[in-house]
């Protein structure tokens, strides 16, 4: 992209739309993508990883989880399948993002569980059990550490983040910021060059 990015609010950036189509959980998704959205042409690989590194949760779970920087909604979509009756707040700056979740949402029978709202629109008072995230690590490292700070200050006490991040990116740099946060990190896998990172309140 030229000119902007995939976190702009609104994206200049034809919107073109086109589908995505992907396996987790033992699942097969068909998720509608657009221009000026991140990795709008297939699922990003870190994704994919996240996806397959991290547990998604039972089938009984209810959440409320977040996805974190949602982009059209492919980790949203995935909990909202594997956990049928739990609520996903996904999560975005962009709203040509947001819409796409919302279409994505009622493509895979969730229309009532996911939430695709702006970070302001989250209600003061939800904790999420888990939050999940390939966090937008291009928008700079004082953005990023504010943007985690923000979220995980809002996990539930027996809560837990996976956060996948690219090792050339500064994945285990971010470790280390968080560890020194006070937060409770381990490594929980990596593959392609991505580290799967599990993140938790400190015992």
């Amino acid at each position: 992209m030229t000119g902007e990015h995939y976190y702009s609010a609104r994206p200049a950036t034809e919107e073109r739309r086109r589908t995505v189509r992907f396996s987790a959980a033992g699942r097969e998704f068909s998720l509608v993508a657009a221009g000026g959205v991140f990795s709008a042409d297939r699922l990003d690989p870190g994704t994919a990883v996240l996806l397959r590194k991290a547990p998604l949760p039972s089938a009984q779970a209810r959440g409320p989880f977040l996805d974190l920087g949602c982009g059209y909604g492919p980790i949203a979509c995935v909990l909202a399948t594997t956990a049928p009756t739990a609520t996903v707040y996904a999560v975005d700056v962009n709203t040509r993002a947001l819409e796409l979740v919302r279409h994505n949402a009622a493509a895979v029978g969730a229309t009532d569980r996911i939430h695709a709202v702006t970070p302001d629109k989250v209600p003061d008072e939800v904790v999420f059990q888990q939050i999940w995230s390939n966090p937008p690590i291009r928008v700079g490292k004082a953005d990023l550490h504010d943007m985690l700070r923000r979220w995980l200050s809002r996990l539930a006490p027996d809560g837990e983040a996976w956060l996948v991040v690219a090792r050339h990116l500064g994945a285990d740099s971010l470790h280390g910021w968080l560890a020194e946060q006070g937060w409770s990190v381990s490594r929980q896998g990596s593959q392609k060059g991505y580290r799967v990172l599990r993140v938790a309140a400190s015992a």
